[in-house]
């Protein structure tokens, strides 16, 4: 074999190399730009790329976005997204009741970040339809809001700032476990959560708040209710007769007003009404955390009364 032979040979060798490195490269690449998660409807989100632009249409989803280091990215929010400040400042698209979907459209995200609950089942179809991409969040305790904040990090292309929250999260949680839980010989406070006062409705075992108040020492006297949200009768709550009742807001002495008629119910005797921040407890992202601490002191706080 002549020398201009095996030089044409070895060109084109390095040529050949030169080529599947290349589409090595590309492949790598492109397997690393492509991510996808599954969301709490247990559906495949799959995007090419990490999310560049982002719409929330729920107020807890807002701050879990936020949390996982993807604020920046949102385009849209929905109406009473309120947390953290920087979240006042980004467009309104209305709600998941009343969604002005052109607007929505218009704003061309990439990744639309839902509340997977009631009415928003046929929005998020509508959404699809109109070739968005939708994850749906629907946490139902404690892990699913650490897992949301993986979860969107990674659609968000965050993972660094998403992971961290995660592990701070879970960090705050067991010690609010370890510092709170029932100790030997103590009993559960029997404990009344009052979601809506007229008509007087409550929540059973499966409902978050319920965790929170078995994380607590606490019981929900409630607990075995069939549906997750109902309406009771004050009677049926006078034969509970918990230890303490508590409710949404940001006054105690409101909740006293409504309860003084009944002076012996033991909440009432012993003083055993509190009241926690409504967005702490209703919206489920990090800020749970919050309410359950504060619903841990007041737990304590009721046991040493009784």
């Amino acid at each position: 074999m002549s020398f201009l032979t095996q030089s044409c040979l070895r060109q084109i060798q390095l040529v050949l190399t030169v080529l599947m490195l290349a589409i090595g490269t590309t492949q790598t690449a492109a397997a690393a730009a492509d991510v996808s998660v599954l969301d709490d409807a247990q559906r495949i989100v799959r995007l090419d790329k990490p999310a560049k632009r982002i719409i929330s249409l729920a107020p807890h989803v807002t701050e879990l976005i936020f949390a996982a280091g993807a604020g920046h990215l949102l385009v849209g929010v929905s109406e009473y997204s309120d947390y953290p400040e920087e979240a006042k400042k980004i467009v309104s698209v209305g709600n998941i009741f009343a969604l002005d979907l052109e607007r929505v459209l218009a704003l061309k995200p990439d990744l639309i970040v839902i509340w997977g609950s009631g009415n928003a089942k046929q929005l998020a179809k509508k959404l699809r339809d109109n070739k968005v991409i939708v994850f749906e969040s629907e946490p139902h305790n404690f892990e699913d809001i650490a897992s949301s904040l993986e979860r969107i990090s990674t659609l968000a292309g965050t993972e660094t700032v998403g992971k961290r929250a995660a592990k701070e999260f879970r960090q705050r949680l067991q010690n609010l476990s370890d510092t709170y839980r029932l100790k030997d010989k103590e009993k559960p406070v029997s404990v009344f959560h009052q979601m809506v006062k007229n008509p007087l409705m409550t929540v059973n075992q499966e409902h978050f708040i319920s965790k929170m108040i078995t994380l607590c020492g606490g019981h929900n006297v409630f607990a075995n209710l069939k549906d997750i949200s109902a309406t009771i009768t004050t009677e049926a709550l006078l034969v509970a007769n918990p230890d303490m009742i508590f409710s949404s807001g940001k006054d105690d002495s409101k909740l006293r007003q409504e309860w003084i008629q009944f002076p012996n119910l033991i909440a009432v005797k012993k003083q055993n009404l509190y009241s926690i921040n409504g967005d702490w407890l209703h919206r489920a992202g990090p800020r749970v955390l919050d309410a359950t601490e504060r619903l841990c002191k007041d737990i304590r706080d009721a046991r040493q009364k009784i």
